[in-house]
This record gives structure tokens, C-alpha cells and sequence, in this order.
């Protein structure tokens, strides 16, 4: 979705906002765009040395610069093309916390870049159902009834999703965003593309 929202353009930055982990967004993004250059920012070192040693891997770090803290950290005087904010709202604490983040990434975004919004949306137990769907592909994926409910457990404790579609809509206009796009759903994870206006 973001090569096709930067289509000729050839030299690209991405900034990607909670990269830690498996990269998993970079190692996408540059297997499409060979000439696409990344800043990975994360705020946990363990999961920000999980994404390097991905990267490491795959012949990535001279593309990616590397950045262990958070948005406010890195100057704002540099500006990208383009951001993505995967798996990150719904870690944060509150309607303030998320308005922060999405201000900050704002602010590192030229004039009409896109930026990609993936993650959990819904109060979770308002959508019974889709929690009961979540642990039933958990049970197909070969999750044994405890590992399900410490599943379940673990996630109703440790997050904080907005509580609809319009919230996650409210909010990136709140912080300078346009009318985002939806273009991925599934249970409780959506995927939305919206520009800097």
C-alpha cells in the first residue's frame, strides 16, 4: 500500500515507528524498493536488537539507521516521505498518549506523505465475538486451552485500543491527519493509510 501511495517516487524515507522485533515491515517494504531508505525507531532494547539482527540478516543496516528511544529523541528537522505505525497505538495509555505519538510522526512528515496506521481497534470486551474468533485461530494454530486464556489474559491486561474505527479517525484528525483510508481488516486489527494535510 505505501509503494503504490509513492509510486515515482525512487528515493524514499520511511520512518517506522516501533520497529523492534522481527522488522518484519522493512524487510517488506524493501523487498519491493530497492532504492527506499529507513529509520527504525523503538523504545525497547530488546526488541529494537531483535529487528537489527533481521536486518543484519538480510543485508538491510546499510538502509536502516537504527534509533533506540523514541520519536522525541530524533531531530525534527528531518523529514521523511513516508511513516508506518504498526502494532504501536494500542500499547499506549489513553487518548493523549496516542495524540502525542501521531503529532510527533506528524511532525516529521513533508507536506502530503502518507502514513500507514495498523493495529487493534474496539474496546475488547465490547466484541465477544471477535475475542472468541481470536481464541479460536489461536486453538487452530495449535494453542493448547491454558496457552489461550494466558493469551487472552496477557492482551486484556497490556493494552489500550482505540474504541472504534471513528476513534482511530477522531484522533488522526486531532493531531493534523486527513480522512484516513481503511484498506486492511481483521477481527480486531485494522489497517488505514491517511496523508500529512
Amino acid at each position: 500500500m505505501l509503494a503504490a501511495s509513492l509510486a515515482g517516487i525512487s528515493s524514499v524515507k520511511v520512518l517506522v515507528v516501533g520497529a523492534g522485533g522481527t522488522a518484519r515491515e522493512i524487510l517488506a517494504m524493501a523487498a519491493l524498493e530497492a532504492n527506499w531508505r529507513f529509520t527504525a525507531v523503538d523504545p525497547s532494547e530488546p526488541m529494537l536488537a531483535a529487528a537489527t539482527q533481521e536486518l543484519l540478516a538480510n543485508d538491510l543496516l546499510e538502509r536502516t539507521d537504527i534509533h533506540l528511544g523514541t520519536l522525541d529523541d530524533l531531530p525534527s528537522s528531518e523529514l521523511y516521505d513516508a511513516a508506518t505505525v504498526i502494532g504501536v497505538l494500542h500499547h499506549l495509555d489513553g487518548d493523549d498518549a496516542k495524540r502525542h505519538l501521531l503529532r510527533s510522526v506528524l511532525d516529521r512528515l513533508k507536506p502530503g506523505a502518507p502514513l500507514i496506521l495498523a493495529g487493534n481497534h474496539y474496546a475488547y470486551a465490547s466484541q465477544p465475538l471477535l475475542l472468541d474468533a481470536w481464541a479460536q485461530r489461536w486453538r487452530q494454530q495449535g494453542a493448547r486451552p491454558d496457552e489461550v486464556k494466558a493469551k487472552l489474559d496477557k492482551m486484556l491486561q497490556g493494552a489500550d485500543p482505540p474504541h472504534s474505527e471513528a476513534a482511530v479517525q477522531q484522533v488522526l484528525h486531532d493531531t493534523g491527519f486527513g480522512d484516513a483510508t481503511r484498506f486492511f481488516s481483521s477481527l480486531f486489527w485494522g489497517a488505514w493509510l491517511v496523508r500529512k494535510t
